[in-house]
């Protein structure tokens, strides 16, 4: 018994080591905070029905369990969704600046934007779980082949497949902290003095604006494209001349709006040499407190 109780604390142990590390795995398959979470818990209880005493890569073979979890995860959802995709913004992981939560800061350890969670939210699961497990996580295709029923050279194709959506849809941001919040205050007082040269000149000519007002608010859900009109809708906001707080989304400079001190809407910015090419805005109260915005 003993003997089993110090196995048992062992395997616990273990699985702790690789929790960060599994969580992040499920994070960028899901783009949800609560479903990552669960997808681990998951892993946790095959493990416990698992005899993996021939196994000797562990991490290995957890990393595997989420990503089956996931991927099951994704065919129920998409077989189920109902709100249009270009609406929908995955979960962002916010942290107030100047703070250190390490758990957010394993979520991020390799920096995932949010534009790029978006764009992963448009591909078929299979070919997510391929470039995830594979181009993040750096999976072999001989892994990764059982997982999706197909043979190496078909899991190749699906990551290739996925590589080449990712690439022409999600812009990478600039690594520079400070200069993309320089240009984010830029834009944010730019917009609160209705100053509409200052709003072209840090926007993109194409940039993107998503408005995810989610199912249960009066926030509509919308997308605007080019700077004239993400200019328009900015000053349309300024006209409440709501409160901002600097936080960062996903490791990037973003902007908390409040009302009356509560949070009434999370921007997230993707900025590019100096310029707003895409602006990710969750404006679901309900949703904001559940991500712990507060």
């Amino acid at each position: 018994m003993d003997e089993d109780r110090a196995a048992q604390d062992l395997l616990a142990e273990r699985f702790e080591a690789d929790r960060g590390h599994l969580r992040a795995v499920a994070y960028r398959m899901l783009g949800s905070l609560s479903e990552a979470e669960d997808a681990v818990q998951e892993a946790w209880f095959r493990l416990n029905r698992s005899d993996v005493s021939d196994v000797r890569n562990l991490s290995g073979w957890l990393t595997t369990v989420v990503g089956r979890v996931c991927l099951d995860l994704l065919r129920s959802r998409s077989s189920r969704r109902e709100e249009p995709l270009e609406h929908y913004i995955p979960d962002p992981v916010v942290r107030e600046e100047g703070t250190a939560d390490p758990e957010q800061e394993a979520l991020l350890a390799d920096s995932v934007g949010l534009a790029l969670l978006v764009v992963l939210e448009t591909l078929a699961p299979a070919e997510r779980l391929a470039f995830v497990l594979h181009d993040m996580f750096a999976v072999s295709f001989e892994e990764i082949a059982p997982i999706v029923d197909r043979t190496p050279a078909a899991t190749r194709q699906l990551a290739s497949r996925a590589r080449r959506r990712v690439q022409g849809a999600a812009p990478a941001p600039a690594p520079d902290a400070a200069r993309q919040r320089a240009v984010v205050d830029a834009f944010l007082a730019a917009s609160q003095g209705g100053d509409f040269e200052g709003l072209l000149a840090v926007l993109d000519p194409h940039v993107l604006l998503r408005v995810d007002g989610g199912v249960l608010t009066t926030a509509a859900s919308k997308l605007v494209r080019g700077a004239e009109a993400v200019t328009a809708q900015a000053l349309t906001f300024a006209r409440f001349r709501h409160e901002a707080r600097r936080v960062t989304v996903n490791g990037a400079a973003g902007l908390v709006s409040l009302a009356n001190g509560s949070p009434v809407a999370l921007m997230a910015f993707t900025v590019v040499e100096d310029r707003v090419v895409e602006i990710d805005i969750v404006a679901d109260p309900p949703r904001l407190a559940s991500l712990g915005v507060r």
